[in-house]
């Protein structure tokens, strides 16, 4: 599956990044209250997405979650988590900072 066959723009996933991560690849947040960590570039949580030998329910990605520090592993888990129920929703981060008209938020990017 293409990104874009997601329903999620370009746009949408770049502010997402933007706001969840800085466009770190290698970003961690080990500061959830449930004891959970958020990996890489879409800060993906390993509650419910990635196994890390940690608190884990589920392994949606069926991935290891220091696998999301790879640029492919990340995609391809996001657009999995896209899937889900609350789609793009899932993060926070694009809710509090996304959930908006985005139409000019890549003006200039030459995409």
């Amino acid at each position: 599956m293409d990104i874009a066959e997601t329903g999620v723009s370009l746009a949408d996933w770049v502010c997402l990044v933007e706001n969840e991560s800085s466009f770190n690849t290698n970003a961690l947040n080990s500061r959830n209250r449930n004891g959970s960590k958020d990996y890489g570039l879409f800060q993906i949580n390993s509650y419910y997405w990635c196994i890390d030998g940690g608190v884990n329910t589920a392994n949606g990605c069926n991935i290891n979650c220091e696998e999301l520090y790879e640029v492919d592993a990340a995609v391809s888990c996001a657009k999995r988590v896209v899937q889900d129920r609350n789609g793009i929703r899932a993060w926070m981060a694009w809710v509090d900072h996304c959930d908006r008209d985005l139409s000019n938020f890549l003006d200039g990017c030459e995409v």
